[in-house]
């Protein structure tokens, strides 16, 4: 008997696409993956470099269970440096194998059963997940296309109840990548519940700039990591920044439950942000993932596709489809089979998503330019 808290999660879609396409694959064809949010770019040398570097010195060992001390100090530094937020500590951030953790940690930390988390609709489709593995109740709060998919401060409230603990957000946001602006930031946290922010988009902003919630207030939960702005997926390599006073109860989850991040690439993740050659490579990148944006966009409007907001952040078009199919999912594998395009499903990111495919720009120019062309043949033949 399988128990309910499993019973209760949901497939993840985009995989489900990607798995068909990796077996179209298997069988000699051709697919273009516009589908899954991964760097197409290798992590940067230095980074490989110092990995490498650690495992000759034999850094394979446990670290603390916080995580290393050294890279700790220079996120405190890095947060000082790009927001302004001078008065953390190394002892608020703890080192997770990737964000996923570091969810898991923080809210069975803040929520208990029967408790609401409130969320964008659309929103990251694992997000629900965490909360409802963890006993608590996800609350949709819906966010407007032409709105830039942003919260209304007015609307959030208006969902907050007696049982309300937090609100989620994420800015740079997947699935829409678009950022959520300072006001309303700022009266998101004048709202006076706990904010959880997914960061992990920061520094992959094309126009305006990110700003962290710690730059509006103290009553958040910062989680962050190395995979989108350093390519650093299969590092597994992320973190949470907390109060001092929810540090000791997180660190017991972590010492029961995880022990510590993976050593290594701990050590490579100080290289990413303390090696000056780092960032000229994320510049590169970021000024390469720019050029897809724009092209995407401007390829995405000629065939039909409603863009009412232009994205300005992280790497994908969350691109209105209802002229072609109110069906996401099923669109989206047509679209698979007949074009050998992989697309993301809207429907992935929630009700308000349906009708509306999501298409990621990490992947090269080359490939991005011939999934546009095949898609554009197919609707046409349509």
């Amino acid at each position: 008997m399988i128990c309910r808290r499993v019973r209760d999660v949901k497939p993840f879609l985009v995989m489900d696409v990607l798995e068909k396409a990796q077996a179209m694959e298997r069988r000699g064809e051709s697919v273009i993956h516009l589908e899954v949010g991964e760097p197409d770019f290798d992590a940067p040398k230095a980074v490989l470099d110092a990995a490498v570097e650690a495992l000759r010195r034999g850094e394979t060992h446990y670290t603390h269970s916080l995580g290393l001390p050294q890279l700790r100090e220079a996120l405190c530094e890095e947060y000082a440096r790009a927001y302004g937020v001078t008065d953390l500590e190394p002892d608020q951030i703890l080192l997770t194998s990737g964000s996923s953790p570091a969810f898991l940690i923080a809210l069975s930390t803040l929520v208990d059963c029967g408790e609401e988390v409130l969320l964008s609709d659309p929103h990251y489709a694992c997000y629900p997940s965490f909360v409802t593995f963890l006993e608590g109740v996800p609350k949709m709060v819906p966010v407007e296309e032409e709105d830039g998919f942003q919260l209304r401060p007015e609307a959030v409230r208006k969902a907050m109840g007696p049982k309300t603990r937090a609100i989620l957000i994420n800015s740079p946001s997947n699935p829409t990548g678009t950022l959520i602006d300072k006001e309303r930031l700022q009266a998101l946290a004048d709202l006076g519940l706990w904010i959880l922010s997914d960061e992990i988009y920061h520094g992959l902003v094309y126009e305006g700039r990110a700003h962290s919630i710690l730059e509006f207030t103290r009553k958040a939960i910062v989680f962050n990591g190395f995979s989108k702005l350093f390519a650093m997926t299969g590092f597994r390599l992320g973190y949470l920044v907390v109060p001092k006073d929810l540090v000791r109860p997180m660190q017991a989850l972590m010492q029961n439950f995880f022990i510590s991040a993976n050593s290594v690439s701990q050590w490579a993740g100080l290289a990413a942000l303390t090696v000056p050659e780092v960032r000229d490579d994320v510049a590169r990148m970021v000024r390469t993932y720019n050029e897809r944006r724009q092209f995407m966009i401007r390829r995405l409007r000629d065939m039909g596709f409603g863009i009412a907001v232009e994205p300005t952040g992280a790497f994908y078009v969350f691109a209105n489809a209802k002229k072609f199919s109110e069906n996401s999912l099923a669109f989206a594998f047509e679209i698979l089979e007949k074009a050998r395009v992989g697309v993301t499903p809207g429907v992935d990111f929630g009700s308000r998503g349906e009708g509306y495919l999501r298409f990621s720009y990490a992947n090269s120019m080359e490939n991005i330019a011939e999934g546009m062309d095949r898609l554009e043949r197919f609707l046409a033949e349509r």
